[in-house]
């Protein structure tokens, strides 16, 4: 297709950007009622620069937001700050930017006009879960000093899953990477996240679970102050860390989470060691080693030093020489007794056979005595003890001899 024919297509109206823009402004920034015009809303984001107050407006349902800056010079003379939560009523003109193809509210004028109802809704919930516990500290699990396992639920397209990735790499690679993607803005995110934490769960892996997202205006954030998102990281099984954001307030994701940073690089040097750092607390363990076993050794060695200095002036060959003839004397001393003892047993050993031989019946049988038995088995020591006609058996020295008494004399 050539260019003349291109050309031929293009209506002599078409306008440039330039044109577009210029034409948009024209018609914004001269309209007789936008050049001072009275917007009431609430407060959602601001942030101080140095030209001056950069917020946003927002209505209480969260369905339209238009953006407004007060200059410097223009701050002293307002009669309320703007301030996140807080509902106001503004006056101002209408502005078109037509490097970044929008346009803003300059303000003049900003009244109070209460609490806003996004605020005190946020309030109201952030109370109620306080209430139940989920945001106490004793809720807090710590995360695993060393998982090989992680999950990961952002966006898919957002630049904070590129840099959860690249620092995870960098600090420990080889490391599992479970990504569970989510909608993290709009009005489907809640249900989204909620969809993503289930599957992490189900899949059962993961041993702990980033939940993050980039920086970003708070409106833009409201999904993580969503109930059900809150709720489902409470009941979480695994240790969450968030890192939602850049310079913002905390959100109800952030309070219930077990660990909060402020960016997703941060959740993703929290949530793992770097390898370089755990090799140098290694050489710094493996020199620590070393130095406590040198020591041990000299320790050892001037010890075993002091023990052989003691030795060489306590001189034990000499003590042991005199404990040897000190037993040998006393070996000598026991013999002797023993020997003393057996004599003198034997002795009296000898003195008592010959009692008992001098003792012995049949010794003085021997002599020419003889023992008179009677009947009855008892022996006869008077006549008065026997009768005529008993019949006694008589033990001589050698045999024995029955005999019958014929006659008894006293």
């Amino acid at each position: 297709m050539t260019s003349d024919f291109v050309n031929s297509l293009i209506p002599d109206t078409a306008l440039s950007v330039a044109g577009l823009t210029d034409y948009i402004r024209l018609l914004l920034e001269q309209d007789n009622q936008l050049r001072q015009v009275w917007v009431t809303g609430e407060v959602s984001s601001a942030n101080h620069h140095r030209s001056g107050l950069f917020f946003t407006l927002q209505d209480p349902d969260g369905t339209a937001g238009i953006k407004c800056v007060a200059w410097n010079s223009q701050l002293a003379k307002l009669a309320q700050i703007p301030i996140p939560g807080e509902q106001l009523i503004i006056l101002g003109s209408l502005r078109v930017y037509p490097q970044r193809g929008e346009y803003q509210l300059s303000v003049w004028q900003a009244l109070p006009a209460g609490a806003g109802l996004q605020a005190l809704r946020y309030q109201q919930l952030k109370n109620r879960l306080l209430s139940e516990g989920l945001f106490d500290s004793e809720r807090k699990r710590s995360l695993p000093s060393h998982p090989q396992t992680i999950a990961v639920i952002t966006s898919p397209t957002a630049a904070a899953w590129g840099d959860i990735q690249r620092t995870l790499k960098q600090r420990y690679p080889g490391l599992q990477v479970l990504f569970s993607p989510a909608t993290v803005q709009g009005e489907q995110a809640p249900e989204s996240i909620v969809k993503a934490i289930e599957r992490v769960e189900r899949d059962g892996r993961a041993e702990v679970l980033i939940l993050s997202r980039g920086g970003g205006a708070v409106e833009e954030l409201a999904c993580f102050n969503d109930e059900r998102v809150v709720r489902s990281l409470a009941n979480c099984s695994i240790p969450v860390i968030t890192g939602i954001g850049h310079q913002r307030d905390e959100s109800l994701a952030d309070l219930v989470a077990d660990v909060c940073v402020h960016t997703p690089t941060a959740a993703a040097e929290l949530v793992v060691p770097a390898l370089a750092e755990l090799y140098t607390q290694h050489r710094q363990r493996v020199e620590a080693l070393q130095e406590a076993v040198l020591y041990s050794t000299q320790a050892a060695e001037h010890k075993l030093r002091v023990l052989q200095n003691r030795l060489q002036h306590l001189r034990l060959d000499r003590q042991v020489q005199q404990e040897k003839q000190r037993l040998a004397w006393k070996r000598q001393q026991l013999v002797q007794v023993t020997k003393r003892r057996s004599q003198q047993a034997s002795q009296h050993l000898e003195m008592l056979r010959q009692k008992l031989v001098t003792l012995d019946p049949k010794a003085v049988l021997q002599r020419g005595y003889a023992v008179v038995i009677q009947e009855n088995g008892a022996i006869a020591r008077t006549a008065a003890d026997l009768a005529v006609g008993d019949e006694l058996l008589i033990q001589l020295g050698q045999g024995e001899v029955k005999v019958k008494v014929e006659e008894v004399k006293d």
